[in-house]
Formats: structure tokens, C-alpha cells, sequence
């Protein structure tokens, strides 16, 4: 098929390798623009963006889809489909149904739960022990339309949103490649999606990030590795020169009692409002990450230190 190709970070990057891979012709690769990222914090293009440079696809990054020059650009390509992963705009409906099929989106949750803008992250922190990825005909409302296809995949009890990410990202790319091939064929079979179980996968914010060790274990745990990569979830450690920010990447929920933010043994049992969180990687601030016993060796806590 003759498609247009919307994406952005990481996931979609997998997307579009395994698209193009799969013999269509991608007449435009869609982006966000160019952002500060890394370090340094230097313009860098998104991931979807420097793939498809790298693949010679020719490569878009509007501001808005919503312009009517960038509305009737995207008519113009006659198009057999679109194809969008978190893109990162919602398009509006004469971009939905410019092409020839419609327009298609990989959704990384099983819908009707977690719609919306950060279905990895929130699946870990509500504790679900599984989500999946599936294909959708695209409609105006928000991830509402009907679903083509469907990989379940269970969320492990070490799972982190970046490995979780990771795993849907090639389970994601393969769900889509054979699904355009029915969509091309024709046999691409629609299923409305339930109206009971809707909930909204609201986008993460560095805000909510401190962890409250007032809080159960179990809730700290998920909280945890939801947030970890990004922005994660983070606590006050003692330091010589006072108070350190340290990010939490990476923990266990375990039996275990005491003040919430005491810790409880000298390889960072801490206790919480309910049971304990063993923290297992850590990120000290300004540093990279580190498992818990080369942590300790910089910044030691040993049993009784209050972490805030």
C-alpha cells in the first residue's frame, strides 16, 4: 500500500523499520518537531524522524496537523492508509479520512483501558498483571475505535516501564506489519471495542514523582517501576553535605516493619506505611544508575537511616 507514516519516540521508530521492511511505499514520514533532549539539551530530532532520514524517506514535522495547508498537503499524497504510533497530536478528522482505507494506530494498552497518552506507564502503576498491543481503526474520539488486532503480554513482577516499553515495541511493530498485510487483502476484520472498563492513561507528570513512604508497599512498588526510566520516582537520602536527591529505578515489595523511610537492614529494606520496599538500582542525582550494592559503596545507609 501507498501509506503516510505518523510517529515519534522509540516505539514508533520500531513501527516504522518494520513498515517499511515490509515492502510499502511510504510516501511521508510524519514527526514531531525537533526537541531539546539528552544531557545537553541540544535539538535533536525524535527517534521516528532520524530513522526515517537514515531510510531516505521523506520527512514532515508540522506544528500543528491541524493547519489547512498541512490538511491539504496530506490529501494530496493519495494515500491508501495512514499508519500512526504516538504521534503526539490528535489529527483531526479530514487528515482521519484523507486515505483511501482510513487511518490506523498501534495503542499499547488493551482498550477500552488505558486510553490515552501513557498506557505503559499507568498498567505497572495500577498493579495489572497484563496489557497488550493492538491495532484500531482511527475515529475522532479518543482511542475509541474499532479493534483489528490484539498480542496480549503479561506484565512481569520486575517489570519496568522501560523494559515493558521494549517488549511491546517488537511486539507492537510485528502486530503491525501483519496487520496492514489483511488491511491490504481486505480481510481485516473490525471489532467494536466494549463499552465498560474505559479508564485514561493521564500523561506522567515529574510532579507526582516523590515517592511518600507513608504509602503500602505494594502501591511504592508499582509506583516505582512505572516511573522508572522516566522521570522516576524519587526520595531524599542523608548525605555528607546534607539532603541528596536519588531516583528509585528498580525495587521489590517485601515483608518488613518500622517508621515509614527507615531502613531496615543494610541493603535497603526500607519500611513503608505497609510492609517494605526493597530498593534494588538507584540513580543518584547528577550520576548514573547503579544496582544497590555499588550504590551503598558511594552513599552509604546503613539499618536506621530515615530516608525523606
Amino acid at each position: 500500500m501507498r501509506i503516510a507514516f505518523l510517529g515519534t519516540p522509540d516505539i514508533a521508530a520500531a513501527c516504522l523499520k518494520a513498515v517499511a521492511g515490509a515492502g510499502h511505499e511510504v510516501a511521508v514520514v510524519y514527526a514531531q518537531p525537533p526537541a531539546p533532549r539528552g544531557r545537553g539539551q541540544a535539538m535533536r530530532p525524535s527517534p521516528v524522524q532520524a530513522l526515517a532520514e537514515s531510510l531516505g524517506l521523506p520527512v514532515r514535522t508540522p506544528a500543528s496537523m491541524r493547519d489547512p495547508a498541512e490538511v491539504e498537503a496530506f490529501r494530496a499524497l493519495g494515500l491508501d492508509a495512514a499508519v500512526v504510533v504516538a504521534y503526539g497530536q490528535i489529527l483531526p478528522r479530514e487528515v482521519l479520512e484523507a486515505p483511501r482505507l482510513g487511518a490506523f494506530n498501534l495503542h499499547a494498552s488493551l482498550l477500552p483501558r488505558w486510553r490515552g497518552a501513557a498506557p505503559i506507564q499507568r498498567a505497572i502503576l495500577a498493579g495489572d498483571a497484563e496489557t497488550g498491543v493492538q491495532v484500531m481503526r482511527m475515529t475522532e474520539g479518543l482511542d475509541e475505535g474499532p479493534i483489528l488486532s490484539t498480542a496480549r503480554l503479561a506484565i512481569a513482577p520486575d517489570e519496568t516501564a522501560g523494559t515493558l516499553h521494549d517488549r511491546m515495541a517488537e511486539a507492537g511493530a510485528a502486530l503491525l506489519a501483519a496487520t496492514l498485510v489483511d488491511i491490504a487483502a481486505g480481510r481485516a476484520v473490525e471489532t467494536p471495542q466494549a463499552d465498560e472498563g474505559a479508564t485514561y492513561a493521564k500523561k506522567i507528570s515529574a510532579r507526582t514523582a516523590r515517592l511518600r513512604w507513608t504509602r503500602p508497599a505494594a502501591e511504592l512498588d508499582c509506583k516505582i517501576r512505572g516511573l522508572s526510566p522516566f522521570p522516576g520516582a524519587w526520595f531524599e537520602a542523608p548525605g555528607p553535605r546534607g539532603p541528596v536527591r536519588v531516583k528509585a529505578l528498580l525495587s521489590r515489595a517485601e515483608a518488613g516493619s518500622g517508621e515509614p523511610g527507615e531502613v531496615l537492614d543494610e541493603a535497603l529494606l526500607v519500611a513503608t506505611g505497609e510492609g517494605a520496599v526493597r530498593l534494588l538500582r538507584l540513580q543518584r542525582e547528577g550520576r548514573g544508575p547503579q544496582d544497590a550494592a555499588d550504590f551503598l559503596r558511594g552513599l552509604p545507609l546503613p539499618s536506621g537511616t530515615r530516608l525523606a
